[in-house]
């Protein structure tokens, strides 16, 4: 059976995009990689530990139990809707989480009251990224760890080459370009420069390669798009146009599709350094 005839009747989805987001994109991409994350930053019971843009909260969510009640997990972002769905997930976690509204360039934070700052996949996000690692220098106690993920070129990911080729044909070069946002040019020295420049030191880039799964072509589009803006914008074009791309996309994944759904590559970098 074909991804078109499965596709759900409706585009419209019934949630907004923050409650999207942790549905759909928490299982199958951030959770995975939030293990990698706190693996690499080597967190420990008691330290005390800052998720900068930490979006629905899965990385503060997992870290909680490592720290425990001797520790500490803040979740800082600028969204409140983000928020709103990171409180409401992390109602039963214990030790509690604190929930802060804050701009990542200025931190709500005094100085050298964090052991950890973690930051997964948000860096590439902001105009001034060397501002956001400044300030997670200044809120880390010496001898303090930062700990962050930034994926790699889009060009290492498959599937999102295929998605934002096909949105920008078919929903426009916003949309294309909205997709390709999340995958910044940078490369491994890139990186390195950018958190040496900050004023961290022991700086360590890897890359880590991955895997995101979805049960069909078709909800790799709508799940995507429900996560995001652009939910309205493909929602606005007619059936007719989305069957079209979906199966564009089904036929350029046709290599990465198997009995449970698609499957692709994904490529990140995960960068330590030491105040």
């Amino acid at each position: 059976m074909s991804d078109r005839t499965r596709q759900p009747a409706g585009w419209q989805v019934e949630q907004n995009a923050s409650e999207a987001y942790e549905q759909y994109l928490v299982p199958a991409i951030f959770a995975p990689w939030t293990d990698r994350l706190i693996e690499t930053g080597e967190i420990h019971e008691g330290d005390r530990v800052l998720d900068v843009a930490c979006g629905t909260g899965i990385v503060a969510r997992r870290v909680a139990s490592r720290v425990g009640p001797s520790g500490s997990v803040v979740g800082l972002d600028i969204n409140e809707g983000m928020l709103a769905v990171a409180e409401e997930t992390a109602a039963e976690i214990h030790p509690s989480i604190e929930w802060r509204q804050g701009d990542a360039t200025d931190l709500p934070f005094s100085d050298e009251g964090f052991d950890i700052v973690c930051c997964q996949q948000a860096l590439q996000f902001f105009d001034d990224p060397g501002a956001v690692v400044r300030e997670m220098r200044r809120v880390l106690i010496p001898g303090g760890r930062a700990a962050l993920s930034v994926w790699r070129p889009i060009d290492y990911q498959p599937a999102y080459v295929v998605l934002a080729d096909a949105l920008e044909r078919y929903i426009g070069d916003e949309a294309g370009t909205m997709m390709r946002s999340p995958f910044p040019a940078w490369d491994g020295e890139d990186l390195r420069t950018l958190v040496q420049n900050s004023g961290l030191d022991d700086v360590s880039v890897t890359v880590d390669i991955g895997s995101v799964r979805y049960p069909s072509v078709a909800e790799f589009v709508r799940r995507e798009a429900a996560s995001s803006p652009l939910a309205e914008p493909i929602a606005a074009v007619e059936r007719a146009v989305r069957d079209e791309l979906i199966q564009e996309v089904e036929d350029a994944l046709h290599a990465y599709t198997d009995d449970e759904g698609i499957v692709s590559p994904m490529e990140s970098y995960v960068v330590t350094a030491d105040r």
